[in-house]
């Protein structure tokens, strides 16, 4: 489980978004070998998680041990999902684009499911709890 620093929708049809990863993460290490991810929507009650998900790297961290443990996780399509998320999407990467210090990659959006409906966290969440300062 990671965080995606840039999400944004590109295509209607077909679906697609372009996610843009930072470089030298585990995040970018993980999506560059398995080309099939979970994007995740957070709720806005969940921005705790930034500190586990967005500050810790998974090459010293085992997040997932660590949301086990909190009993944090649920499935969904043989992937691992955060049980209090507001949705999921199944994402291809279908192309790669080099972005300075974040690469950007294009992905098709192969399944979908809202899990609950709430407010999305946002940046201006994470600001509020001064989690962030941009």
């Amino acid at each position: 489980m990671h965080m995606i620093t840039y999400v944004t929708a590109i295509s209607m049809k077909p679906k697609r978004f372009v996610c843009g990863v930072f470089e030298g993460t585990e995040t970018l290490a993980n999506i560059s070998t398995n080309p099939h991810f979970v994007l995740q929507l957070l709720g806005s009650n969940q921005y705790r998680l930034l500190d586990l998900l967005g500050k810790k790297s998974g090459k010293t961290t085992d997040k997932i041990a660590r949301l086990k443990k909190r009993d944090e996780l649920a499935g969904w399509n043989g992937f691992k999902i955060l049980k209090h998320c507001l949705a999921v999407m199944e994402m291809k990467v279908t192309n790669r684009i080099n972005a300075g210090d974040h690469t950007l990659f294009l992905c098709d959006v192969i399944a979908w499911k809202n899990i609950q409906k709430g407010s999305a966290l946002t940046l201006d969440t994470l600001r509020q709890h001064k989690m962030i300062r941009i």
